[in-house]
């Protein structure tokens, strides 16, 4: 047997660790899913963190993501970073770009911060201070002047854009404010979700299901503007990409995709796993809420093989959607993996069940949705 692979052939230990190193944030973003996770909590202190680092390094994990909060508001940040270098790993860093600046890229080049960083991912919501702002407060012009630096400085980076109700109709001078303005040669979408600080109602920061659609045809025809220089895991960008699949394959006749028709939608546990920043270990920092121990006094490697709830997550793509109520009538469930399960999760209390924000019967119209009766219903 492989020595990186345990008996039930899952990775003994994860490829990847996303790490809130602080739940400090200088933003209040309308819909972050880590909001309710940082007043309670207090952040690890410094060799805290530099101890985990050396038992990831030990255990060869390949990469970390450093986030928060708001990374950049701990002033031993480039402490941890330089921590995370000295055990072998390179690392990733999510910021909302307010408090990159000049001095901030002169910190990245001191010894080799700059050549182990993968990436920086700026989140950017619209395409002027009105928009933007709407989402994430009094941030727009600190935010872009942080993504021009490091693109003229030739930095790895990405921009996320979070599509919700503020910004769903200006997609495309945001896309032009990307592309035109800043110079990117691509990023990335996906939509506000139902956790965390976002309001959970239809009237409030959620698409509804109708504006998920204008959005999908949006994004579609822009990235034939742009030759695919969007992209997506989830959200409506992905929806569109799955139902040209589906398309495709009920013209052909065929009525089962590879890896469809089963809870399947979520890879991640089987090559990563998340940190909050008092050091709770959870299965990624949608799913906050579900605690597997602390990196304090729990063994990490041994909750990333052997925690039930890890267990659990990863044995659902084992769960037929012949067996889950309402997607055993589908006429589509031969095309469909389920959903994210932290938007499962959330909605319905049970991680075990569809997603209905991914619900491709609910996108057509076939059956109505709306965010305040689907867990009253289940």
């Amino acid at each position: 047997m492989d020595e990186n692979m345990t008996n039930n052939n899952l990775m003994a230990t994860p490829k990847h660790v996303d790490i809130a190193v602080t739940g400090r944030c200088n933003l209040n973003c309308a819909y972050c899913f880590y909001a309710d996770e940082m007043t309670s909590r207090s952040d690890l202190t410094t060799d805290q963190w530099l101890k985990f680092f050396h038992a990831l390094g030990e255990a060869k994990v390949m990469t970390v993501c450093l986030t928060g909060g708001e990374a950049f508001t701990r002033p031993d940040f480039f402490e941890l970073v330089d921590g995370v270098i000295a055990n072998h790993m390179r690392y990733e860093i999510l910021s909302n770009g307010t408090l990159i600046n000049e001095k901030t890229l002169e910190k990245f080049q001191v010894g080799k911060r700059r050549q182990r960083l993968n990436s920086i991912q700026i989140s950017i919501d619209g395409s002027s201070e009105k928009i933007h702002d709407h989402s994430r407060p009094n941030s727009f012009s600190r935010a872009i002047r942080g993504l021009k630096l490091l693109q003229e400085a030739g930095f790895p980076m990405t921009v996320r854009v979070t599509i919700n109700r503020f910004n769903y109709n200006d997609i495309e001078n945001t896309a032009r404010l990307m592309f035109e303005e800043v110079g990117l040669s691509s990023f990335s979408t996906n939509e506000a979700y139902p956790c965390g600080a976002t309001n959970r109602f239809e009237d409030g920061i959620i698409l509804s299901v109708t504006q998920r659609r204008e959005v999908m045809n949006t994004l579609t025809r822009l990235n034939e503007k742009y030759h695919d220089r969007i992209s997506a895991t989830a959200g409506p960008l992905a929806l569109a990409i799955q139902e040209c699949a589906y398309q495709e394959a009920k013209s052909k006749g065929i009525k089962q995709l590879p890896g469809r028709g089963y809870l399947t939608a979520c890879g991640g546990v089987f090559s990563k796993i998340a940190v909050l920043h008092d050091g709770t270990i959870v299965p990624c920092h949608i799913i906050s809420d579900l605690h597997l121990g602390n990196i304090l006094k729990d063994d990490f490697i041994e909750v990333w093989q052997s925690h039930p709830l890890m267990k659990a997550l990863r044995e659902r793509r084992g769960i037929s959607l012949d067996t889950i109520e309402p997607c055993k009538d589908c006429d589509y469930k031969g095309y469909c993996t389920g959903g994210c399960p932290g938007g499962a999760l959330f909605l319905n209390g049970d991680f075990n069940t569809r997603n209905p924000m991914d619900c491709y019967r609910i996108l057509i119209g076939e059956e109505p949705f709306a965010l305040n009766q689907e867990r009253q219903s289940s």
